[in-house]
Order: structure tokens, then C-alpha cells, then sequence
């Protein structure tokens, strides 16, 4: 029997929501002197308090990708926040939870923290989200996540990152991307009880 994903009650001034439930963006205050800046990037009691999900982190990652680099589309089972610290990061995010109101919903960001009126914004994905990384500035993109599980290969599941249905339009021509992700079969080949026969998207969560 599948979970109800309802919608996030948030209860911090530093954390809101976007169009897909669960999904929540972090962007707390930044403390500018001459020396530098401080920024705390969360707070787990925050966290906790507007998803309504128990997060103990147990890996902490840091993936560095070339300009025009694409990882996508990357749907494991476990919590994750991501903190990209240099570079620019465009993240198309899918609801790929075949229980979401929302299924096969794309929803896009664009974060570069290294500029002076940069929000420092923070990501968290529940489980089976969609995760995306391209490399879409002139300079790598370094890439921080936590996540609750160890990885685990057996684990891990992928999206086509040219998937017609989601239709996401990459800002970089040429990308640089592995054979594995190459591979990745597309949403209706997962889950093809989510979609009519002859619709060109998910029979829930119609992107706008």
C-alpha cells in the first residue's frame, strides 16, 4: 500500500516550498564582513520541523563536474540535501513517486552561490526525487550533498535525461554525460501504469 504525500507544512522563516511537495528550498542568512562571510547552511531541527522527516545523515559527498557536464536524472531511495558551493548549477528536479499528486512534475533551478547577491540556497529531495546536475557556467561545478543511507549500486535507479515526456531543456549543447546515465530508460518505461495510451505526459503532475 502506497504512503500519501501531502503537502509540507513549513514553520521557518528560512525554508519554503515549491510546486512539488516535499521539495524544500533553504536559504538562510549570510554574514558579510571584511574578511568574508559565515553562513549557516541548515539547521536539522529547522529541516525536521518543515518536512515532517526524521534526517540523520550518515555520507557526506562532493562531486566536481566539468562545464557541460550532465549527471541526471537520479532517483535513489534515500534523503538528500545538496549545496552547490562554486559553479553554476542548473537542477531539474522530477517527481518521479509514482504515489505523488504530482508524478512526472519537472521543476527547475538555477543556483550559482559564489555571487555577491547570491541567496546561498540550499535543496532538499525526498526520497525517490529526481536529481539532476549539469554544469551549465564556464567553470566546474563543486556539488555538496547529505544524504540518510549508504550508497548502495543495487540501489540506485535513473530517468533518461533526454526523456521526451519531461521534455527539460538543457542549457548546454554537446554534454558531456557517462554511458550508465546514457542508459537510463525513460519515466514511462518505469512506471507505465502512470501514463494513457498516446499521452504525451504523466496522467498526474502536467509540467506548466
Amino acid at each position: 500500500m502506497s504512503k500519501k504525500i501531502s503537502e509540507t507544512k513549513v514553520s521557518t522563516l528560512y525554508i519554503r516550498t515549491c510546486s512539488i511537495p516535499g521539495v524544500l528550498i533553504i536559504e538562510r542568512p549570510l554574514y558579510r564582513d571584511f574578511r568574508g562571510f559565515f553562513h549557516e547552511v541548515f539547521r536539522l531541527k529547522e529541516l525536521e520541523e518543515a518536512s515532517g522527516i526524521k534526517f540523520n545523515p550518515v555520507q557526506w559527498s562532493h562531486s566536481m563536474s566539468l562545464p557541460g557536464v550532465i549527471r541526471a536524472i537520479h532517483t535513489e531511495p534515500w534523503n538528500k540535501l545538496i549545496y552547490p558551493v562554486a559553479g553554476t548549477l542548473f537542477a531539474p528536479i522530477v517527481d518521479a513517486r509514482p504515489e505523488s499528486p504530482t508524478f512526472g512534475k519537472v521543476e527547475t533551478f538555477v543556483i550559482d552561490n559564489t555571487k555577491e547577491d547570491s541567496s546561498h540556497m540550499a535543496i532538499f529531495l525526498p526520497k525517490g526525487m529526481g536529481n539532476s546536475i549539469c554544469a551549465a557556467g564556464r567553470e566546474p561545478l563543486h556539488y555538496l550533498y547529505l544524504v540518510d543511507e549508504y550508497w548502495d549500486d543495487k540501489k540506485a535507479r535513473g530517468i533518461a535525461w533526454d526523456d521526451p515526456d519531461l521534455a527539460i531543456k538543457w542549457p548546454v549543447k554537446n554534454p558531456i554525460i557517462s554511458e550508465r546515465d546514457k542508459a537510463n530508460p525513460r519515466l514511462r518505461d518505469l512506471f507505465p501504469e502512470k501514463f494513457r495510451l498516446g499521452d504525451d505526459q504523466p496522467l498526474a503532475g502536467k509540467q506548466k
